[in-house]
């Protein structure tokens, strides 16, 4: 009987394990499973999402950026429009022109500046430009002579010089303090680089640098000549007047008869 009872009980004991197969074990019901399986995309989700809004850059640095890419709208037009070319002549101080031209519908005012101050001027240093006004400026340097056997046309100048632009309100006089009062207005409008051609060698480049000179020296002179007087004024009915002769027969007149009652 006790052998009897234990084996029955090593067959329960076998049965029960037997009853529940051991792939059931580990094993959840289909809705447990579809519902942690739910739970953990969304939190993938909410967290992709996260990550998403950590690295998505805000509307801000995007327009900065977009606006860094864009090229620069130029206010000026510039003639030749990145290089000052120079006679080449050691020892001597040549002179180099360049054409500036506002192209904005509202007045602009510009600005030279240079690496080399000591050695170079510009004629007019600055200035205030109308819609649509144009000048010849001039630029002044003086060439060092070459030190080393390195040919003469082929030295390269670091010299470098910078035309600065700002929008101004109309007419108004020009002050170079403007750049400094407005320097977040300011823009660079280009750097020039120096570049020597061969007095000596008819080049494209140097026959319009020589008619450029003429047109600002032609200029320059229109501007100290005096304002011609086109005649006399003619007011009224045709009646000449002088004012500065009558004023002086009114003068000498008056002495006249200051100098009769003294007497």
């Amino acid at each position: 009987m006790a052998v009897d009872s234990e084996k029955s009980g090593y067959d329960g004991k076998v049965w029960s394990i037997c009853r529940m197969p051991f792939w059931q074990t580990n094993q959840t019901s289909p809705s447990s499973s579809s519902t942690s399986s739910m739970h953990n995309v969304h939190l993938q989700n909410q967290s992709f999402q996260s990550v998403d809004r950590s690295t998505r850059p805000s509307s801000s640095s995007v327009s900065s950026v977009a606006k860094s890419l864009l090229p620069t709208r130029r206010r000026l037009r510039l003639d030749p429009p990145n290089k000052l070319y120079f006679p080449y002549e050691p020892g001597k101080q040549v002179r180099s022109a360049i054409a500036i031209k506002n192209t904005c519908k509202s007045h602009v005012a510009f600005k030279f500046q240079t690496t080399a101050p000591k050695s170079c001027y510009m004629r007019p240093p600055g200035g205030l430009l109308a819609p649509g006004e144009s000048i010849i400026a001039t630029v002044f340097k003086f060439v060092e002579p070459p030190e080393n056997s390195e040919k003469p046309i082929d030295q390269k100048s670091k010299v470098k010089f910078k035309i600065m632009s700002l929008k101004v309100q109309g007419e108004m006089d020009y002050a170079p303090e403007l750049f400094d009062e407005q320097r977040d207005q300011v823009a660079v409008e280009q750097i020039l680089r120096v570049v020597f051609l061969d007095p000596e060698r008819s080049s494209p480049a140097m026959d319009k640098l020589k008619r450029q000179l003429a047109e600002a020296e032609a200029a320059l002179e229109a501007r100290k000549k005096p304002i011609e007087e086109t005649g006399p004024r003619i007011v009224g009915e045709g009646l000449v007047i002088d004012e500065w002769k009558e004023r002086r027969e009114r003068y000498l007149a008056r002495q006249q008869v200051e100098g009769v009652d003294s007497v």
